[in-house]
């Protein structure tokens, strides 16, 4: 009765370092994606947008997709400028959500 006792006890101590062995590689592998998040980006786009309505219309659609932040447009110049998190969307996806809306769309050089 003791030996089963004490291999229930060993095995309740596996099982406890196992789990907590495992809970803690999950944590860092957030803690790393978290890192990762909060990076923030930033890509300018020259586009061919000729009116308030077209500054309105990018400023309402563009912030909705997925992973931009901030958006800066500056009709005069006829530039949107797009803060975004690189873990949740990509510059090419940004360019394509502006070109859906009907505008053309080339990045800007970074200086």
């Amino acid at each position: 009765m003791d030996k089963i006792l004490k291999d229930k006890k060993m095995n309740l101590k596996l099982t406890s370092i196992i789990i907590l062995v495992m809970v803690t590689i999950s944590l860092k592998a957030q803690i790393k994606d978290d890192k990762a998040l909060k990076k923030q980006e930033e890509v300018t786009f020259i586009v061919g947008m000729h009116c308030e309505g077209c500054k309105a219309r990018i400023e309402k659609a563009i912030p909705m997709e997925k992973g931009v932040k901030d958006i800066n447009v500056n009709l005069e110049k006829k530039e949107v400028t797009v803060f975004y998190k690189p873990g949740k969307t990509t510059v090419d996806k940004l360019k394509k959500a502006i070109e859906e809306l009907g505008y053309s769309c080339i990045q800007k050089e970074s200086k």
